[in-house]
């Protein structure tokens, strides 16, 4: 496994551009480093001092700075902090509940639960950052909260090796340096958008737009006019984007995450603009495993080269030093995901859909993942999500499919699904919407499509 410890230390020994924009049109390097002074000494005071502390923050440079300082408190004694996957008052709530947190890092009024003491970000404070305090990248430094997308939302622990070691072998494999401009479309307490767009600048040099763009002449406008030369999207957003072409983009490479990227949104995308989509394929638990970019003719994914992977029972196992701490390893060291694979060549996969995806139905094995293909070839279908409901019935589970598309021939789709599928694998339910509910960081919002098939 690879060794952080230097290059984190070269990290805390300060900014290496310090007057280099790291927000682009906005705070510098060593104006982040500064805020991270200030944080070190707030968060080492007596009452923070083996605390749950919330990071309620959207500001990248802000979230930079704290991250910074978490790196040199006191270990392991220094605060907890905890990223949420949401800032709504329902959200921060049941987080609170959770884990008990009793303050709250916020650069804006948030609805926070009653009792919860606000910390502030810092005016600038003096640039010296460097101190003698003795790093520990082994030591958890965050914890994030997912909004379970697949099921029960979870607490995700991440160290300094995890996150900044992550960074590092992003900024190496595609070298990213401090000549790079960084728009994300997806926010900066999404493990995705932490990563690309206040992990990878930090170590790298690379500024980033503060902005966060969602809409397809917002996101074209940002990268146009900041003159990006990286994209971190979703697959939502490329969607969105299929058939515009930036004028007079200066992107070199596009990113894509949190989900499957669609093929012919790929390939419009990269054809208008002559840039790849680099797809990333990994979780919030496991931090970034494969890629793979279809606009160089690759089909299959190919390993990082810091991650060992392995094949067993049709399951991908990992051996990667971006895997949280508390995951279940095997003797061997690796980790049994969640995804089923096949091997593709000597070093390459191919995703085949979660192993969650393959339900019963009378005792008959369903492929969600098949249902779901057959539906998306059907003209008119934008986008569907096909899930297994209980059934009440006691067939175990019944299939429902929400479909992206209003103008949908549905008889043509039913005779599609009857003539390709055996009778107990068709969709009991079938629902079109003009689009299917999402969360901020573009994956399905599962309780609000489950709320939907039901009624």
């Amino acid at each position: 496994m690879p060794n952080y410890n230097q290059q984190l230390t070269d990290l805390l020994n300060g900014p290496a551009f310090p007057t280099q924009e790291f927000i682009r049109s906005g705070a510098t390097f060593g104006e982040v480093y500064a805020m991270a002074a200030e944080f070190r000494t707030t968060l080492s005071s007596p009452e923070y001092l083996g605390a749950s502390i919330c990071l309620a923050v959207d500001d990248r440079a802000v979230m930079a700075a704290v991250l910074l300082a978490a790196l040199q408190l006191p270990h392991p004694n220094g605060p907890t902090l905890l990223l949420p996957y949401a800032f709504s008052a329902k959200s921060l709530a049941g987080m609170q509940q959770l884990t008990g947190f009793t303050a709250a890092i916020t650069d804006v009024d948030r609805d926070l639960p009653p009792g919860t003491t606000i910390i502030r970000p810092p005016a600038a404070g003096p640039a010296n950052f460097a101190s003698n305090n003795r790093i520990a990248p082994q030591t958890e430094l965050l914890r994030i909260f997912t909004g379970g997308s697949t099921g029960t939302p979870q607490l995700w622990s991440k160290t300094g090796e995890n996150l900044f070691g992550e960074g590092f072998s992003l900024a190496r494999h595609f070298a990213v340096t401090e000549k790079d401009c960084i728009v994300a479309t997806v926010p900066p307490y999404h493990i995705y958008g932490l990563l690309f767009s206040v992990i990878l600048p930090l170590v790298s040099g690379a500024s980033v737009v503060m902005a966060t763009p969602s809409y397809p002449g917002e996101i074209a406008d940002v990268i146009h006019d900041q003159g990006a030369t990286l994209l971190a999207g979703i697959p939502p957003h490329y969607r969105a984007l299929r058939g515009k072409k930036i004028a007079g983009s200066a992107l070199r490479l596009a990113f894509s995450s949190a989900g499957m990227l669609d093929a012919e949104d790929n390939e419009t995308f990269s054809r208008l603009n002559e840039v790849g989509i680099v797809e990333v394929y990994g979780s919030t638990e496991t931090g970034g495993i494969a890629t793979r970019n279809r606009h160089l003719g690759e089909t299959s994914f190919t390993a990082f080269p810091t991650i060992s992977w392995k094949i067993k029972e049709e399951r991908l196992c990992v051996c990667s030093p971006f895997l949280s701490p508390e995951l279940p390893m095997a003797d061997d060291g690796f980790f049994t995901t969640g995804d089923r694979v096949e091997q593709s060549g000597t070093s390459q996969f191919i995703l085949k859909g979660r192993v969650d995806g393959v339900t019963k139905v009378g005792g008959k094995r369903v492929d969600l993942e098949e249902v779901r293909a057959i539906i998306k070839k059907t003209p008119k279908v934008s986008d569907c999500v096909v899930m297994a409901l209980p059934d009440p019935g006691g067939r175990e589970h019944r299939i429902a499919a929400l479909i992206q598309g209003t103008e949908v021939d549905m008889d043509l789709l039913r005779q599609t699904l009857a003539d390709s599928l055996e009778f107990y694998a068709l969709p009991r339910v079938l629902k079109t919407i003009d689009r299917i509910p999402l969360q901020d960081n573009g994956k399905y919002d599962r309780d609000a499509i489950i709320q939907i098939l039901e009624t």
